[in-house]
Formats: structure tokens, C-alpha cells, sequence
């Protein structure tokens, strides 16, 4: 038996969060190289919300701020035998809120803060932070 079976619907949600990563690097790296003159490693910083080029790279680029703690925490669940049933409804919810995230990022050109994307960060990190205490209880 897998011992981690359990925890399916966790790993799927952690599945769908790295799929999500590695399509929005795919979509920032495509945009970019597709710009006349483009450097890599290299933004041109007159680009702001209007460049599509600038919302897809800085899509990913939250995302990479944002997902390392969610999987230290989903994979620091796993390992604790956190409460398989708290572990998966907050896995998928911080995956879903970071695909809606990027789709809104994607379509909503704005510098107004908090823009609707605004919401859905904030319910990823919400997710992350009470997967957090979850994973604390099971160590206590």
C-alpha cells in the first residue's frame, strides 16, 4: 500500500500547483522571447500593467514568491498525518485561487490595488496560513 494514499486528493492538489508554475513560466518565457530585441534574464522597465508581457512574467513571478511556502506546508502536512480531509480542501483551495489569480492577472490590465486579483491572493494565503495551524495541531 502507498503510504501516502491518504493524502491523494492533497497530492493532486500539490500536482495541479506545480503544473500551474511550470504553464505560467512557459506563458511569461513565451511572451517575452516573442518581444523584438528581447534579452533574457533582462524586463524592460518601461513596461507596466498595459504589456501583457509584464503581467504574464509578473504572474509567475508571484507565483514563485508565493508557492514554496504553500508546498513546504502541504508536504510538512503530509509528513505530520495532519487531518487528510483539512490538508486536501486547503491544498486545492489555495490551487484554485492561484489559477484564478492568473487568469484575472492575465485578462485585467490595472494598477488600482486591490485589484480582483487582490481577493484571490489573499484566499491562497489565507489557505496557507490556516493549512499552517492544521499542520500545527497534528504536531501538538
Amino acid at each position: 500500500m502507498n503510504p501516502f494514499e491518504a493524502y491523494d486528493t492533497a497530492l493532486w492538489g500539490i500536482f495541479v500547483i506545480l503544473a500551474t508554475l511550470l504553464l505560467q513560466l512557459l506563458i511569461a518565457s513565451v511572451t517575452k522571447a516573442k518581444q523584438p530585441g528581447a534579452i533574457p534574464g533582462k524586463m524592460d522597465p518601461d513596461l507596466g500593467h498595459a504589456s501583457f508581457v509584464f503581467r504574464s512574467n509578473r504572474t509567475f513571478m508571484n507565483s514563485v514568491e508565493n508557492a514554496p511556502a504553500m508546498l513546504g506546508t502541504a508536504l510538512l502536512a503530509i509528513l505530520a498525518g495532519a487531518s487528510t480531509y483539512w490538508t486536501g480542501i486547503l491544498v486545492w483551495t489555495y490551487a484554485l485561487a492561484r489559477l484564478v489569480h492568473m487568469a484575472l492577472y492575465y485578462a485585467i490590465a490595472t494598477d488600482i490595488n486591490p485589484s480582483p486579483r487582490s481577493y484571490f491572493f489573499l484566499l491562497g494565503f489565507a489557505a496557507n496560513a490556516v493549512l499552517l495551524g492544521v499542520v500545527a495541531a497534528a504536531l501538538v
